[in-house]
């Protein structure tokens, strides 16, 4: 039986209770925050506590909060077990004060309110003491099928690759939106392109999958786009891509927007 204590309240904390709740062999011993009003959420199936000075005994302490408060989180706690983060972006060493310590990062995207199937997301494990990998590798495994041993610099290369093809992604769905709204049509009407967009990745490259004007040099029609776009930030953003995607297709001799 492994015993765990997250430390946090937000999206990733709630996903990660949510899973590890009721799974064979796992024991979830209580969650951790620093009011009464952001644990409500974990009240009925959990021991929730904001006494920072009577944690739980687990042997793993996840700690699930914002990366800039990581540091003071890990240097409050006077634990035993072993302690691990769950950030993309910060190093192992921010854990310093703990001699067994590591990285529990779940690489997806988590939003409040909805509730993921862990089972399919990535886990990318790291420990200070190569001791310490079995037990953090079985808590993985309990819990997803892709468990993958990941150090401190290949995280954060990751986590650059992540926010290029979600987080900056999904903010061309917002202009896409907007565009939509500005002219009465339902942003809805793109939602099968945008799957079809995602879904081929998986079994073609990405420069294989590339297409539209930027990759075919369609001077004509990137011309007459730009001249539909009315906000100047999404013209230059339009140009920007568009010469990179260019750019891809090695024609540098080409002209640009």
């Amino acid at each position: 039986m492994i015993s765990v204590v997250i430390i946090g309240t937000g999206n990733v904390a709630q996903n990660l209770a949510s899973a590890l709740y009721g799974i064979h062999g796992m024991h979830l011993a209580g969650i951790l925050g620093r009011s009464e009003a952001s644990l409500s959420y974990f009240e009925e199936k959990n021991v929730v506590s904001t006494d920072w000075s009577n944690i739980p005994k687990a042997d793993i302490y996840i700690i699930a909060v914002k990366d800039d408060a990581i540091q003071e989180v890990s240097d409050a706690l006077n634990v035993e077990g072993l302690v691990v983060h769950t950030s993309g972006s910060v190093g192992l060493d921010t854990l310093s004060k703990h001699q067994r310590r590591g990285v529990f990062y779940p690489l997806q995207t988590f939003t409040a309110g909805k509730i993921i199937d862990f089972k399919t997301v990535p886990m990318c494990l790291e420990v200070f003491n190569e001791k310490d990998m079995e037990i953090l590798e079985t808590l993985g495994r309990k819990i997803s099928d892709n468990v993958q041993h990941i150090d401190s610099a290949q995280r954060k290369v990751l986590h650059v690759a992540a926010v290029f093809v979600n987080n900056f992604t999904n903010y061309m769905y917002t202009i896409g939106k907007q565009i939509c709204n500005e002219n009465d049509l339902d942003f809805s009407i793109l939602y099968p392109l945008i799957k079809e967009t995602a879904a081929k990745i998986e079994t073609l490259s990405p420069e294989a999958a590339q297409t539209g004007p930027a990759i075919r040099s369609d001077l004509k029609t990137l011309h007459g786009h730009l001249t539909l776009l009315t906000d100047e930030k999404h013209r230059t953003l339009y140009k920007l891509i568009s010469n990179a995607i260019k750019a891809s297709n090695q024609n540098e001799n080409e002209e640009k927007l």
